[in-house]
């Protein structure tokens, strides 16, 4: 008889430390995966770091240095009473155009800002509807208002 009961006391005693021996196992698997994400981390450290660079040519510079005076030129013409009147009578929001314009990309404020610069310096008002008929025609391509649509 004493040899039945103490097989189920070690029986049992196996029994109750088994989650511990689980909890062990999974400890040291956490161990081991932070000591490989550390080894990994460390020797990427010495790696170099990748740079993009490139030469900026010269037309490129220059393209830049002018964007800001075709900027201005056209932010002048826009800026006459008679343009503002214009966009007013076609129901279009100044402050819109000027963020418009602003968002042109080089080419085409460069394109804008000559047509303004070969119009007659007394304001042809030919020119100045033909300006506008630009700008509104760039807007209506964009998406930004619908002049164009509300007319049969």
């Amino acid at each position: 008889m004493r040899a039945g009961p103490e097989r189920r006391r070690t029986g049992m005693g196996s029994l109750h430390f088994a989650p511990f021996l689980h909890f062990q196992g999974v400890l040291q698997m956490f161990k081991r995966s932070v000591v490989y994400v550390l080894c990994f981390t460390v020797l990427n450290l010495g790696s170099p770091m990748m740079a993009n660079a490139a030469m900026i040519g010269t037309l490129q510079a220059v393209e830049s240095s002018t964007r800001a005076q075709d900027l201005a030129t056209v932010n002048a013409a826009l800026a006459r009473d008679e343009v503002r009147q214009q966009f007013a009578s076609l129901g279009v929001d100044p402050t819109r155009v000027e963020s418009r314009i602003a968002a042109l990309t080089d080419p085409e404020l460069r394109t804008l800002a000559g047509q303004m610069s070969d119009m007659p310096a007394g304001g042809d008002a030919l020119a100045v509807i033909g300006v506008v008929f630009l700008v509104l025609l760039i807007l209506e391509a964009v998406g930004v208002i619908d002049v164009f649509k509300k007319f049969p």
